[in-house]
């Protein structure tokens, strides 16, 4: 079992960067895929990023390539989404995730990841 803490969020005006982290407890950090979410008001939780558990493979959804990195310190149990020319619909709660299944290199469906972080709240005024 693996327990996710995120941090980072804040506000920002639209055009600002944020660095979200999500620290993992435990000594098994590398054996899980992890992925960033959000979730909006009245919206459905989407996968925003992944990585796989070595870091060589990543997942972006398209509203945000190019503009998001995600990136892992196994040595430190932790994963990163630095965001970057951030805009209004970006503003969400932002979770990380971990995937335990190593069948699959790298996921991007909430039923697919088994253990979730509180969340941080990200704001981007206009």
């Amino acid at each position: 079992q693996v327990q996710l803490v995120e941090s980072g969020g804040g506000k920002v005006q639209a055009g600002g960067s944020l660095r979200l982290s999500c620290a993992a407890s435990g000594r098994t950090f590398s054996t899980y895929a992890m992925g960033w979410f959000r979730q909006a008001p009245e919206k459905e939780r989407e996968c925003v990023s992944s990585i796989s558990r070595g870091g060589g493979s990543t997942y972006y959804a398209d509203s945000v390539k190019g503009r998001f990195t995600i990136s892992r310190d196994n040595a430190k149990n932790t994963v990163y989404l630095q965001m970057n020319s951030l805009k209004p619909e970006d503003t969400a709660v932002y979770y990380c995730a971990a995937d335990g299944n190593f069948a699959y290199a790298l996921r991007y469906r909430v039923h697919e990841y088994d253990y979730w972080g509180q969340g941080t709240q990200v704001t981007v005024s206009s």
